[in-house]
């Protein structure tokens, strides 16, 4: 990043890019006992939560199952219906402008408009946060350069590509210098590579600012690949929280997944002789196995198989993924929610 004098761009706190708070900062976001209600709907039901500042977390969860209506607390757009809900160390009821000039959001929907100018749209946003002219033109080519739009920058917005759109509404987000980024979903109908050019953009903000971001995804291989820790939510509630690494272990298996040829009846009959093995599924072709260990599964596996007359054309042994996490994690959730009811 091109800058003369770097305090013009980052006038927060540096802190290393993996995490840890220097001494005596208050978290980037303090959640407890935070709840909001609809009527008699609870949208997100007594969520404790604590981000630290200079980390990358990432939030999970299906549709409907309070992500954004907590962000929208987070951003000031809605009032906890009770609980307590600090960021960047300010109370988000009684202090929201101050909360507001620290932070940078992007919602689901980029707020642009099509006849200004990629440029227009960057200045009129520094002029509303009250900058001056100057520094208007400071902090706009700062985030130009950090988010490489060329010469589209001055062309009618109009004409820009979805991909474009999210990397001109990330960069009037951080034309304020926020110490916070919230992006909710900011990938949602990307192609792959648009996709992968705005996680840049997010790894650039994070290790070379030290900056905070909350990210809100559907896209469990976006949280994996970028956040330090994820939280997934389900129900309004926060079911699971870790190192994507660590919940990997606690909550998903392994799996040996085996290409056959011959009936997956008679070799799922095999398996079921096996104590140590559990058959979870069962295709035309293929037979998948969840262990706690796959490498020394793998060779009962051939071995059941071989004793029940079905050849293994092929065997793959997997590591677990965020996806048998969330899948575990949510149908807990549920279960324990349709137990409640």
């Amino acid at each position: 990043m091109r800058c003369a004098d770097e305090n013009l761009w980052w006038t927060g706190p540096r802190v290393p890019a993996r995490g840890g708070l220097p001494a005596g900062s208050p978290p980037a976001v303090l959640a407890e006992g935070l709840t909001r209600r609809y009527g008699s709907r609870t949208a997100v039901d007594d969520v404790a939560l604590r981000v630290g500042r200079g980390e990358i977390y990432g939030f999970l969860g299906p549709n409907g199952a309070g992500k954004s209506t907590l962000v929208r607390m987070c951003c000031t757009l809605l009032r906890p219906s009770s609980g307590r809900l600090e960021v960047a160390g300010h109370d988000v009821v009684g202090e929201p402008h101050a909360v507001r000039a620290r932070i940078g959001v992007a919602l689901q929907e980029a707020a642009l408009d099509d006849h200004q100018s990629g440029r227009e749209l960057l200045v009129l946003q520094g002029r509303l946060h009250g900058l001056r002219t100057a520094q208007v033109r400071v902090r706009v080519a700062e985030v130009l350069d950090l988010i490489d739009l060329g010469p589209a920058v001055d062309r009618r917005i109009a004409s820009y590509s979805g991909g474009m759109r999210r990397r001109l509404d990330l960069a009037a987000a951080l034309v304020h210098r926020p110490e916070i980024l919230f992006l909710d979903e900011p990938t949602t109908g990307l192609d792959p590579d648009h996709r992968a050019a705005v996680w840049d953009e997010v790894r650039r903000l994070n290790t070379e600012l030290g900056m905070t971001v909350f990210l809100t995804t559907q896209y469990l291989e976006e949280a994996d690949a970028l956040a330090r820790r994820v939280g997934i939510i389900a129900g309004g509630r926060l079911v699971a929280e870790g190192a994507p690494e660590a919940l990997k272990r606690a909550h998903g298996q392994e799996r040996v997944e085996a290409d056959i040829d011959g009936d997956a009846g008679a070799a799922l009959r095999a398996l079921d002789g096996v104590p140590t093995l559990r058959a979870v599924a069962a295709g035309p072709s293929r037979i998948t196995v969840h262990a706690a260990d796959g490498a020394a599964a793998a060779p009962e596996v051939v071995t059941a198989l071989a004793r029940g007359g079905t050849p293994v054309r092929r065997l793959t042994v997997r590591a677990p993924t965020l996806d048998d996490v969330f899948a575990s994690v949510t149908a807990a959730a549920r279960a324990g929610a349709g137990m409640a009811s």
